[in-house]
Parts: C-alpha cells; sequence; structure tokens
C-alpha cells in the first residue's frame, strides 16, 4: 500500500484543483472574474480531467495485473474489469438524472445526454478491458508444466504486449481528433452517439467543455500503459530510477510538443492546438508524468509520509467527493451566492466544501473499515 500512496495523493490533488475550479467559476462575481487570479485558477481546472482519466488507467492496469497473478482466466479478468466499467457508465448517467430533477424546471431535458467525465472514464475502462483481453496470453498452468517461471514469462509477454497496445490506442485517439472534430465529423449519428465521438451535443459544432472518447479516452491509454510499467521487474527493483525516467519523458514530450506545434506545416486542414491537437494532448501527457514523478518523490522523501494527508484521503473516496461537491457549488444547494461572491469571499467557500468533503471522505473510509471488520454470525451446524 505504501507503493500506492502517490496514486491516492495525485487522485487528492485533483480533487483539490477541481475544487477550486469549480468554486470560483460558480460563485465570483462578474468583476472578480476578470482578474488574473480567476484565469489562473481556471488553467489549474484543466488538470483534473485528464489527472482522473489518467489514474484510471493506472488503477486499471494495476488490477489487471494483481488478478493475472493470481492465475484468473483472461475472460474472466475481461468480465470482471468491463463490468466495472459498465458500474461507472451507469454511474455517470444516474449522476445526470439527479442533476436533471434537482435542477428541474431550469435544467433542459437534453442535459440528461450531456457527455460528463464520469460516462467516459466508464467507457474508457471498457475499451481497456477489450484491449488488455486481446492482447493477454491464454496459456494456463497445468500440472506436467513448470508453474512458477514459465508464468512470470507468459505474464511479462502479456504485460508487453499491454504497454504496446495501449499506446497505440492512445495516440490512435489522439490523432483522429482533429480529423473526428473537423472534416470527418459523423454527422450521419445522432447527437447523443456523436457527443461520444467529438463532444457536439445539441450544437452546431464539438464543444471543448465536453469529454468525448476523442481525445478524453487518450489520457486513460496513456495511464493503462504507465500502469504496465509499473509492474516490470525494472521498475520492482529500480522504482525510484524508472519515475525519474518517467519524469524525463515528460520533459521530452513538451519540448517535441512545441517543437512539432512549431513546424510551418500542418498535416490537418483545421489546426487547433489547444483543444484537438495531438501536439496538445502531447504536452498535457508530458505534464502528467512530471507530476507523477513529483507526487512520487513528495510521497517517498517527502512530508506527504509524515502523519495524516488530506490529499491521500481525498484520493480514496474521489467519486464520492466528486459526486456531492457539484450539487454544493453548482446546484440548487450551493453554500454560496452564484455570481455574486468576492476573491474573499469564495476563498472562505472553498474552505467550507474542502473540509466537508474531507469529513465526508473520512465518513465513508470509517464506515466502509467497520464493514469489513464486523464479524458475519456463523451458519448453525447441521445436525449430521
Amino acid at each position: 500500500m505504501k507503493r500506492l500512496a502517490h496514486i491516492d495523493w495525485m487522485r487528492g490533488l485533483a480533487c483539490v484543483l477541481m475544487f477550486q475550479t469549480h468554486c470560483y467559476d460558480s460563485w465570483l462575481s462578474p468583476a472578480a472574474r476578470k482578474s488574473a487570479f480567476f484565469s489562473w485558477s481556471q488553467l489549474g481546472g484543466t488538470f483534473p480531467a485528464p489527472l482522473f482519466l489518467f489514474l484510471a488507467g493506472i488503477s486499471f492496469a494495476l488490477v489487471t495485473e494483481r488478478l493475472r497473478e493470481k492465475g484468473t482466466p483472461p475472460n474472466q479478468i475481461a468480465r470482471t474489469t468491463i463490468r466495472r466499467g459498465a458500474e461507472i457508465l451507469a454511474f455517470g448517467f444516474l449522476f445526470r438524472v439527479q442533476e436533471f430533477l434537482l435542477g428541474y424546471r431550469w435544467s433542459p431535458w437534453t442535459d440528461l445526454l450531456r457527455v460528463d467525465v464520469l460516462n467516459i472514464i466508464g467507457i474508457s475502462m471498457m475499451l481497456m478491458g477489450v484491449v488488455c483481453w486481446l492482447s493477454a496470453d491464454r496459456w494456463q498452468p497445468t500440472a506436467t508444466a513448470p508453474q512458477q517461471p514459465a508464468l512470470q514469462q507468459r505474464l511479462a509477454a502479456s504485460r508487453n504486449r499491454g504497454i504496446a497496445a495501449a499506446l497505440l490506442a492512445a495516440a490512435l485517439f489522439a490523432l483522429a481528433t482533429p480529423l473526428l472534430w473537423t472534416t470527418f465529423r459523423p454527422k450521419w449519428l445522432p447527437w447523443p452517439l456523436e457527443s461520444y465521438i467529438n463532444g457536439v451535443h445539441i450544437f452546431d459544432k464539438p464543444q471543448p467543455w465536453l469529454f468525448p472518447l476523442f481525445p478524453w479516452s487518450a489520457f486513460a491509454f496513456a495511464g493503462l500503459a504507465v500502469g504496465f510499467v509499473l509492474f516490470t521487474n525494472f521498475a520492482k527493483h529500480k522504482e525510484a530510477v524508472l519515475f525519474a525516467f518517467l519524469g524525463a519523458i515528460g520533459v521530452l514530450a513538451g519540448v517535441l510538443s512545441l517543437f512539432f506545434d512549431s513546424l510551418p506545416f500542418s498535416y490537418y486542414h483545421a489546426y487547433d492546438y489547444w483543444h484537438t491537437s495531438p501536439n496538445f494532448f502531447l504536452m498535457r501527457s508530458g505534464l502528467l508524468l512530471i507530476i507523477l514523478f513529483l507526487v512520487y518523490a513528495w510521497c517517498r522523501w517527502g512530508l506527504a509520509q509524515v502523519g495524516f494527508s488530506p490529499l491521500v484521503q481525498l484520493g480514496k473516496t474521489s467519486l464520492l467527493v466528486y459526486w456531492v461537491h457539484i450539487e454544493f457549488v453548482y446546484g440548487r444547494f450551493s453554500i454560496m451566492p452564484k455570481r455574486q461572491c468576492s476573491l474573499l469571499r469564495a476563498s472562505v467557500g472553498l474552505l467550507i466544501i474542502f473540509l466537508a468533503m474531507l469529513i465526508l471522505s473520512l465518513l465513508r473510509t470509517s464506515w466502509k473499515n467497520r464493514r469489513a471488520h464486523t464479524p458475519t454470525v456463523a451458519a448453525a451446524p447441521s445436525a449430521a
């Protein structure tokens, strides 16, 4: 669990960045929204969605590898992981229903079909389950075949194929995005389905504030590749070196992004660096790798390992705090008047949201632990 603390910390960081982005966006007055502080706040808000998807990919790889090490058949692993993705997708639909009901008379019915981050995380997990199933080795140990050495070799082969397949999928999602947003838009699809491709929703063109599969699913597959890398023999023996190497790759990715963006030509008819360009995906992926290295270093050698960590705690219940805080920031039960607050008042509201979500997270964890340690009543022995 100590090895995975940085994953929870990073997920908690995404929660905090999400809180500040939503709070200031919902509560600041028009005059306060013209400040440089608000601009920087919204810039920080570009990180939570890629972080959540990236970490979903890493967690998916960790779960898959744990099941493989136990000798779970590939078909069963696929059923387990794809079912979990379907559950997240169902949560996404349920969340939209809740928001529609709480905002009844103000919310249009089309919001029920809006593509949100939970929907894309769920579908991405289902797609990752298919990719992991296709790249998995079908060999099963038998009484006549050597068990452990052969199993480890097969696991390594499946892992290497999984890394290659995940990187290929991430590249395909990123490279196809500009085309599916412009030249080759699937306009023949009904808008609820096209929205999952390019986020068009009910508008005439794709909307950058939504979360379609292209390009957002690419971050999940990038995380899947990194997650598999964490299980390699090199990672187990040289963990710190590996994370430093990932951070260096992140720096290189950022440099390449700027270099490709500066070229005097483009392969795409419509080029939009900040929304659809593969170069921007390369930059954001590089930043994610840099953040991963810095968070790992902070959790291993910094103060994150001393005492209680609020970010690790929030990271353990990120779905819950995401779900709940929305209604108290954007919804009918907003704790501050929307678009009427000064920077100071909105910051006080942000602190309240942070503390309230932290308390909620602690209560959730405490309740879960009590359930896990509650002894079950043994069945009465039969007469026999």
